[in-house]
């Protein structure tokens, strides 16, 4: 690493703790199409399901800032400013890549990666994509295989992004992470289901095959301002209807749109809500 270039990484080091979780986007679906002109503006990403994970120049955290134990290994070469990314195995290996971050077991992370989409303080009023250049820079000179980017691709139109989006689907991925270029807490989220969080407050008993077993969570949340309790029965494996989620947990849902009633259409359980 040259000099210009350590400096310019020390000077940035002293004020980026304060930038560390602040502003962090939680991004809308993609409900109503931009038009071709607006998308320009944006670029896009596949959505990755695993654990957010956020390097703040010093540890790895969680999003809402609880310590996630990495092997000192491989930690080794990360940079000295904030990386926001998914801890990640794989396409549709959440539960895995849960699993090895809770067990710490250091062997496991080997197969783990942080996949990175944003970069945070090291530049003002700069655009994603040249944060991101700004990680790559840095990469070159200080190696590891445990950081990856996501690739940003700028959109050209609404048929560029749909035929990108379909390809995600046909590879087994969730969806399209969709972000402005330049004003980074503007985003959209484009899959083929809306998802949403609720509280576990009670279960109603199993019947036939699941006699004796968990039959539905009924769960709670605050729905366009209104609190609403509601049944999710669908989704759970044996295992879970055997041990399902414990009072207060929060869960993770699948759904598509409301009933008159307001409350979710169709909810399926995908997962307790961890690593948050």
């Amino acid at each position: 690493m040259n000099k210009a270039y350590k400096l310019k990484i020390l000077i940035l080091f002293f004020f980026i703790w304060n930038l560390a979780f602040a502003g962090i986007p939680r991004f809308q679906f993609y409900k109503t199409p931009l038009d071709d002109t607006e998308l320009k503006a944006f670029v896009m990403s596949e959505k990755l399901d695993g654990v957010r994970g956020i390097w703040d120049g010093k540890s790895l955290k969680t999003r809402n800032g609880n310590p996630i134990k990495a092997p000192k290994f491989w930690l080794d070469n990360f940079p000295p400013f904030i990386l926001d990314g998914e801890l990640w195995l794989r396409r549709d290996a959440f539960a895995q890549t849960l699993s090895v971050i809770k067990n710490t077991i250091p062997k496991q992370w080997e197969q783990i990666t942080l996949q990175v989409f944003d970069v945070r303080g090291v530049c003002k009023d700069c655009t994603l994509q040249t944060r991101l250049n700004i990680l790559q820079e840095y990469l070159e000179n200080n190696p590891s295989k445990f950081i990856k980017i996501i690739p940003q691709i700028p959109i050209e139109n609404q048929m560029h992004l749909e035929k990108f989006y379909q390809s995600v689907l046909e590879k087994g991925g969730e969806g399209v992470i969709i972000r402005n270029n330049t004003i980074s807490n503007i985003g959209y989220k484009l899959k083929p289901f809306m998802d949403a969080e609720c509280i576990v407050q009670g279960y109603t008993q199993g019947r036939g095959r699941n006699a004796r077993k968990l039959g539905a969570v009924i769960c709670e949340a605050t729905i366009n301002g209104i609190q609403k309790r509601f049944k999710i029965g669908s989704g759970f494996s044996d295992r879970e209807r055997e041990n399902p989620p414990k009072i207060g947990t929060k869960i993770t849902y699948k759904y598509q749109g409301y009933t008159k009633n307001g409350i979710p259409r169709f909810p399926i359980f995908l997962r307790v809500r961890e690593g948050d």
